[in-house]
């Protein structure tokens, strides 16, 4: 399951509420084998909105422990995705960047970050993971994407700076490296990226950049790259829109690394999913709206691609009855 989120914490504290747990343990329960937990800020002022999940204390990590401890009674394994939204922090009481470059004109302008601030984040990143490995997470999806804090150094609309963070495609590159090295170091569980590999824009990282920076992150110790598109800033696909539209960018990734890629986007189609597997065009399928109108999408999917013999599924005893004749 891709993460998505729900924007669902009640008492802004990023603490899960019973609505995540009947959320995740729903999808569990329709043998969905990994879990991945939508974006979790690893800061007070890193969340995409003030009612994000959050890993910066321990009560969080607690609560988060529970949550883990019932999904792997059913038999899923559960992922989080640990992010930083950067300018994209609505309610953060400073919104930052690596330069002061709005996300749009009705938007704060953000304070460009001083080096000794991108160290304190990247070492967020490192305790937030040393959490999840104390709650018994099986992986952690780092969020590059989407145009949030990282995707933000990685553009060179976005990143202006002249420091060491900022000019060349390496050194914008460079807080990921950071990022990678400090969650390996409190971490020993899979360890993925998210990635937009195209931002919809003129000044953009060129396709070969996207690929070189795939080959960094396979040289820094990343199991899977997990490809998705736009959200730097609020533009749309200068294409019309398709099932499987954002595969053709995994696909062009898989050219030139040695690990995993995954797709994601309107592939709620099991044959256009299965069809993406078996011919090489990506590693795994993220599935995300699929599984948020239908829990039990994986048994929708066995029988659209004609196995009817549900029961090597080891479904719940509970469903079963009621998924032998969907």
């Amino acid at each position: 399951m891709s993460p998505m989120c729900l924007f669902d914490v009640q008492k802004k504290d990023g603490v899960l509420t019973p609505v995540h747990f009947a959320h995740y343990i729903t999808r569990a329960m329709g043998q969905v084998g990994l879990l991945i937990m939508e974006s979790t800020a690893v800061d007070p002022d890193g969340g995409i909105t003030d009612r994000d999940l959050g890993l910066w204390n321990d009560q969080q990590k607690e609560k988060l422990s529970e949550l883990v401890t019932d999904v792997h009674q059913i038999g899923s394994k559960i992922g989080v995705q640990l992010n930083h939204a950067g300018r994209k922090a609505e309610n953060a009481e400073r919104p930052v960047a690596p330069s002061a470059v709005a996300y749009d004109k009705d938007w704060r302008t953000p304070a460009s970050l001083t080096t000794q601030e991108i160290s304190k984040i990247v070492d967020e990143f490192g305790v937030a993971a040393k959490r999840a490995q104390e709650a018994g997470i099986d992986m952690i999806d780092i969020h590059g994407a989407h145009g949030y804090l990282l995707d933000q150094f990685l553009s060179p609309e976005v990143n202006q700076r002249t420091d060491e963070y900022g000019g060349s495609l390496e050194k914008r590159y460079r807080i990921i490296k950071e990022v990678i090295a400090s969650i390996k170091a409190n971490f020993n569980g899979s360890l993925w990226i998210r990635l937009s590999l195209t931002d919809y824009i003129d000044n953009q990282n060129s396709l070969d950049e996207w690929k070189q920076v795939g080959q960094w992150l396979q040289r820094d110790g990343i199991d899977l790259i997990d490809v998705s598109t736009g959200g730097l800033f609020p533009v749309s696909p200068d294409f019309p829109v398709h099932d499987g539209y954002q595969t053709r960018f995994a696909t062009e990734m898989k050219q030139v690394v040695d690990i995993p890629v995954s797709t994601v986007g309107l592939l709620d189609n099991p044959g256009l999913a299965e069809y993406i597997l078996q011919n090489d065009q990506a590693d795994l399928i993220l599935e995300g709206r699929g599984l948020m109108r239908n829990p039990n999408w994986v048994a929708y999917a066995a029988k659209e691609l004609h196995d009817h013999d549900l029961e090597n599924y080891s479904y719940n005893h509970s469903y079963y009855r009621g998924l032998k004749n969907i």
